[in-house]
């Protein structure tokens, strides 16, 4: 795809993108459904291997101060286009470009060492979400506070339950400066009071961020964080717009 010289220079652009999966070892339905249930999309069988139809004709231009919320059921797509948002799918066909520093937070274990302290994880997620050292060093204090894990910090993460971890990774991510935010909808894993704290963080990081898209079955984060939204269905979009027209179009439809 050609960049034109007054693009900005954080964006997410797809033309046409497709995103397939192919089934190697699909000797039964339950096999292939099982499959689908996880990422979304359509099956075909017309080639001799399987093949997932993740995601169909994706079209967006996404740009500096975009805030986009994606909403859809479940397996409708909307893990897969985070994914080919933040560059870790690339499309089988069709094009995708990303501009920016993206900080993905849905595969909140990614990036962390269950064998190793707390403390020594901040670290490792920063460097792993681009942080030098340095940077992750000078706000440990201030993610230990947010976490509110005192003592457990200091013990390995295998000890932690779900909610502990997504605190600790939570901490983490807010702390960065990312050019661009990709978020899901798992931080729901914790307890009513702490997601109204990280709330207020979260909204502080979008504000810093050049670009946010969120997924979320939670109407009313959706409205805190984002202006408009993508709804997505059997891995293709079917709506972008305003968000609360796209929220009327998807609840009606459900």
């Amino acid at each position: 795809m050609s960049v034109s010289e007054d693009r900005p220079l954080v964006s997410i652009t797809t033309k046409n993108a497709c995103v397939d999966f192919p089934i190697f070892d699909a000797k039964s339905r339950s096999l292939k459904k099982t499959v689908m249930g996880l990422v979304g999309g359509n099956i075909t069988t017309e080639t001799k291997v399987p093949i997932i139809e993740a995601l169909r004709d994706i079209t967006v231009s996404l740009e500096h101060g975009a805030r986009v919320g994606l909403v859809g059921h479940n397996g409708a797509g909307k893990s897969t286009l985070l994914r080919l948002f933040a560059g870790i799918y690339e499309p089988t066909r069709g094009s995708a470009e990303v501009r920016g520093r993206v900080a993905p937070v849905f595969d909140l274990g990614v990036g962390m060492d269950p064998e190793i302290s707390g403390l020594e994880n901040i670290i490792v997620r920063g460097l792993f979400l681009g942080a030098t050292r340095k940077e992750m060093e000078d706000r440990i204090d201030d993610i230990a506070d947010f976490t509110e894990l005192g003592d457990f910090l200091r013990m390995p993460l295998r000890t932690y339950s779900t909610g502990m971890r997504i605190r600790l990774a939570l901490g983490v991510v807010t702390s960065i400066d990312p050019e661009i935010l990709v978020l899901d909808e798992g931080i729901g894993a914790v307890d009513a009071a702490f997601l109204e704290k990280s709330k207020k963080r979260l909204s502080e990081l979008v504000d810093r961020a050049g670009l946010l898209v969120f997924a979320s079955h939670s109407d009313e984060f959706l409205r805190e964080l984002c202006d408009t939204a993508i709804w997505m269905e059997h891995g293709r979009i079917r709506q972008h717009g305003e968000l609360e027209e796209v929220l009327r179009a998807y609840k009606g439809n459900h």
